[in-house]
């Protein structure tokens, strides 16, 4: 099919509403921090007057009710891993029947990022990316694809540097991009969060003897998809060592998914809820006393600042994300990557030690109440408009 070259619209017409393509592998076949975020930033653009068209593979059954128009990608299932889905390349002529002001990739290392950044030159439509997963930490968890990091690491560079502007949730996480040669202009894209649903208040001594637990266990909650990559290995060993130290404790886990079996055979005891959503999430989060979350992969950590908002004391992985939420030492502890031992020696600091737990926790509040979505999806709506000329406001 031929496809006819953009034209840039006229922008003397004021009642053109901005226009946006957006561009990413996740959006609704499966439940996780991206699809989350990015339909989130469709339905806040879509609120505010501007026209989204998003190009996303699909699944068989949806995982979560999406926002805005979506244009099918053909995809397929990865092998060995089908929860995840391997997308093609982008439908072009849709693209520039659509007209876009703008192209928004949120990038992953696959062919429907390749073809948007080709598309996008073509027809002479700016781009724009934005990160999300640190997709070369993942490597470590595959038997035989470590050698592929420096593939990988050079088609980051290369795709992020054909973007105009990059959206980084996290001044940590712009220092990693750094360090692996990605240059470009770095703009931050902090995340927010719904303090109103998630707070202290949320408590519920009833949920928690639902589930088992007794009133006074000291409970440590790890919340994820239940996938390899995000550290289930380090969780199993920090709390088989946090168990050895003879404190009384019930581990709540909340998530799901293809390596939940992997958690089930090394803590047996453990308390599994699936995935929640909502006011059970919430209650769940506020139902616990500290917050584990030993991951590398996050570019911010959603799951991390829904337990600071919650006024949990979290224990995190020192990597980027965790270490641009928490402060050490004030709000909770940064920890070695992959050093189980020292993540079990902070969680018995906070068993042992209620005033500190509870002015940690009380600190985590009050930092997880500067972050706000408004003000996360108004920094791109901005960032949109300045490199439109003329747009609409």
């Amino acid at each position: 099919m031929s496809v006819q070259p953009y034209s840039p619209i006229d922008r003397n017409d004021e009642a053109r509403a901005l226009r946006i393509a957006l561009v990413a592998s996740s959006y609704n076949y499966i439940r996780d921090g991206v699809a989350l975020t990015l339909n989130r930033l469709v339905a806040y653009l879509e609120s505010h007057g501007v026209e989204v068209l998003v190009f996303a593979p699909v699944g068989k059954t949806a995982a979560l009710k999406h926002a805005g128009t979506l244009v099918p990608v053909p995809s397929m299932a990865v092998p060995m891993r089908p929860e995840y889905r391997c997308a093609f390349g982008l439908p072009r002529a849709k693209l520039a029947a659509f007209q876009p002001d703008l192209i928004h990739l949120a990038l992953a290392p696959d062919w429907l990022g390749y073809s948007t950044i080709r598309a996008a030159r073509a027809l002479g439509i700016p781009l724009v990316a934005s990160c999300h997963t640190r997709f070369e930490t993942y490597l470590k968890h595959y038997p035989g694809s470590r050698a592929l990091k420096p593939l990988l690491t050079a088609y980051l560079r290369f795709a992020y540097g054909a973007a105009r502007e990059v959206y980084v949730p996290s001044g940590s996480m712009v220092e990693a991009l750094k360090a692996d040669g990605v240059k470009s202009v770095f703009k931050l894209w902090p995340r927010g969060v719904d303090t109103d649903l998630f707070q202290p208040a949320k408590r519920s001594a009833a949920w928690r003897a639902k589930h088992g637990i007794g009133a006074d266990e000291f409970v440590v909650t790890f919340v994820s998809r239940l996938v390899r990559e995000k550290e289930l290995d380090t969780v199993i060993a920090s709390m088989r060592l946090f168990e050895a130290r003879g404190i009384a404790h019930r581990m709540l886990i909340v998530g799901d998914g293809p390596d939940r079996g992997m958690l089930e055979a090394g803590l047996p005891n453990a308390v599994f809820t699936g995935f929640l959503e909502g006011e059970a999430l919430a209650t769940a989060y506020a139902s616990a006393d500290v917050f584990l979350f030993p991951s590398e992969t996050e570019t911010f950590g959603n799951v991390t600042l829904e337990a600071m908002a919650s006024g949990l004391p979290s224990v995190c992985a020192n990597a980027t994300g965790s270490r641009s939420l928490v402060v050490h030492g004030e709000t909770g502890y940064l920890e070695t990557p992959r050093n189980a031992n020292g993540f079990a020696g902070r969680l018995a600091v906070l068993a042992r030690d209620n005033d500190l737990r509870a002015r940690f926790a009380a600190a985590a509040r009050q930092r997880a109440l500067t972050f706000s979505w408004d003000e996360s999806m108004a920094k791109i709506l901005d960032h949109y408009r300045a490199l439109v000329p003329g747009a609409a406001r």
